[in-house]
């Protein structure tokens, strides 16, 4: 269940980051502070699938890294989110040294739940489209499909078999069906 904290006050990246650890996902939408608890097990299934798929394509790549949340990905001086699964570029063999080093996603990718699905195909997906993130995969297990959001679309390109992405001069092919726990 999505929450929205009782802190009004909660308007900048740095009051964000100041706040006390309490095992619950924060993230700061235009200004707007919102609590989320833990994901379900089938949002947890979806993610280790995508991270076994995306984990050995990129392992080879000197340029770019997979990471999962919990993360503080900087949009904007207003906007912290916490993609699901997040692929960066990097330069050198040395990890940033804080998430401000981090940058803008290359793909940001969030797995729908109940309570957290029209944010995700709302407001978040204007942020990420907004900042230039190159690719934006709004994962949908009810219907069981991917909808892939680039910053020009004004529509999603909706996934229902395969899933071919290009960071590079390679390309990753996901079966769409795979990626969801058997019916």
């Amino acid at each position: 269940m999505v929450m929205p904290t009782m802190d009004s006050e909660v308007t900048t990246v740095e009051e964000l980051l100041a706040l006390p650890e309490d095992g619950m996902r924060h993230e700061l939408l235009a200004g707007q502070h919102v609590v989320t608890p833990s994901p379900v097990v089938v949002h947890q299934w979806i993610l280790g699938e995508l991270l076994n798929s995306l984990g050995p394509f990129l392992a080879g790549s000197s340029s770019l890294r997979l990471m999962t949340s919990p993360a503080d990905i900087r949009l904007g001086p207003d906007t912290l989110v916490q993609p699901d699964l997040f692929v960066f570029r990097i330069s050198g063999a040395r990890p940033p040294e804080d998430w401000s080093a981090v940058g803008i996603p290359l793909l940001a990718i969030e797995i729908l739940s109940p309570d957290t699905a029209s944010r995700d195909r709302g407001e978040k997906r204007e942020l990420y489209q907004r900042a230039g993130v190159s690719e934006y995969w709004i994962v949908d297990p009810d219907a069981r499909l991917i909808e892939r959001w680039r910053p020009e679309d004004e529509r999603p390109e909706v996934l229902r078999e395969e899933l071919v992405w290009e960071p590079e001069s390679k390309s990753l092919r996901i079966l769409v069906a795979a990626i969801f726990p058997g019916e």
